[in-house]
């Protein structure tokens, strides 16, 4: 008796695992219907999985956010502004035109010209990098953190050889971002570019360094650009180029493009530069800069043959400044310079970036060849002249990669 009712017993598992291998199988929502002690489901309708609560307070694989988040107070937004000026109307010359229509008050009113870029927060006593071509003939700068606050800011100074200005604002608790270091930045370094692109808000984008020290770019007097593929558009001009960890590399300053919109190569300036024109303007309200008084030209293979040259490197003189150091130390237009006190040049920008590097005053040795012939001469460095001032461009940021250079080439 017990034995028949054991193979019942067995019989009736066998049928049940089947059935619930069966539904199992076919209908597995049937299943997730219920769940422990017959609890309905919140959602009985799809099954859903999700991280343990202890896993997602760790951060994402890959993720830069922390970066992001330490340099991201310190990047600032800038509004400036400036009158446009009262144009007369020439109609106004004609006397019949004024007999009909009156003077007008003579003139044609216009709205002032805005422009939107950002910034960066170096001091926690309120001083902001940012581009010159921002805040160039601005008559009004207001400066806007991330934390909501706005604040009037006065400008320090400003140096377009470079496309840099140093503004001031006075706030309390002022978060300043950490400077990095230039010597340890490598070509494939993750950087992140922040700014206020078309004034939708602050913005992060990501990229890598893709080039050190790009020059010959017409951007500005003195290059020496970190090219990067991090999306940069009109808005971001004066904004931070940071490394991985929120430090800063760079001041974003302009972008190479056909349409006006990203194309994947931007330009920063870098810490390094920034650095030296923020503590030269806030010390002396300016930059003062080594200079000659020469207009360099770049040894090509065609100038090299004509004048029998042997090296391609060095620059040629092709002018000379009247009564200027190099005149007055007889530099002669055709020289062909080699070396600055025994380092040598290759090129107009290194000749241009060694000189002005130079305390003014000082004695060096130029190293010249004229007619074949080398030659010693000592120059004493005199002080560079200020670019001449350009007409300011209506609008825009200055991102568009284009001419942001000083007219003329003859500063050296």
């Amino acid at each position: 008796m017990l034995r028949r009712f054991w193979l019942l017993f067995a019989q009736a598992v066998t049928v049940l695992l089947a059935l619930l291998f069966i539904v199992a199988t076919l209908k597995p929502q049937w299943l997730q219907r219920q769940g422990s002690f017959g609890k309905q489901l919140a959602n009985p309708i799809i099954a859903l999985q999700e991280v343990a609560p202890s896993l997602s307070e760790k951060p994402a694989t890959g993720s830069y956010a922390d970066g992001a988040q330490k340099a991201m107070p310190a990047v600032v937004s800038i509004f400036s502004s400036k009158e446009q000026k009262q144009n007369r109307d020439p109609r106004l010359d004609d006397p019949l035109f004024r007999y009909f229509f009156g003077d007008g008050g003579g003139t044609v009113r216009q709205d002032p010209v805005s422009s939107l870029g950002s910034g960066v927060i170096v001091s926690s006593e309120g001083y902001i990098l940012t581009n010159h071509h921002v805040v160039d003939g601005a008559d009004e700068i207001e400066v806007a953190l991330a934390d909501g606050r706005k604040a009037r800011a006065k400008l320090v100074g400003s140096d377009p050889e470079t496309d840099l200005a140093v503004l001031k604002i006075t706030l309390d608790n002022l978060p300043a971002i950490t400077l990095g270091r230039m010597e340890q930045v490598r070509v494939g370094d993750v950087v992140l570019a922040i700014g206020n692109p078309f004034g939708v808000g602050q913005t992060v984008t990501m990229g890598i360094i893709s080039a050190l020290g790009r020059n010959h770019l017409d951007i500005s007097t003195f290059e020496n650009f970190i090219q990067t593929d991090a999306a940069i558009n009109p808005g971001n001009s004066g904004g931070a180029l940071v490394d991985a960890n929120g430090n800063l590399l760079g001041i974003n300053t302009a972008i190479y493009s056909r349409s006006g919109g990203n194309m994947g190569i931007g330009f920063a300036i870098p810490v390094s530069t920034a650095r030296s024109v923020l503590e030269s303007i806030i010390t002396t309200g300016s930059v003062t800069r080594g200079w000659v008084g020469v207009e360099p030209q770049d040894i090509t293979s065609d100038i090299a043959e004509s004048f029998g040259l042997q090296q391609d490197s060095g620059v040629i003189i092709a002018g000379v400044v009247q009564g200027g150091p190099a005149d007055k130390a007889g530099v002669q237009p055709g020289d062909i310079l080699t070396k600055v006190n025994d380092e040598s040049i290759r090129d107009t920008t290194e000749l241009l970036n060694v000189i002005a590097q130079i305390k003014p005053g000082t004695q060096v040795k130029l190293n010249v060849t004229r007619k074949k012939k080398a030659m010693d001469l000592t120059v004493t460095i005199g002080k560079r002249p200020p670019p001449p001032k350009r007409p300011a461009q209506d609008g825009g940021d200055g991102t568009d990669g284009g001419d942001g250079s000083p007219d003329g080439n003859s500063a050296d």
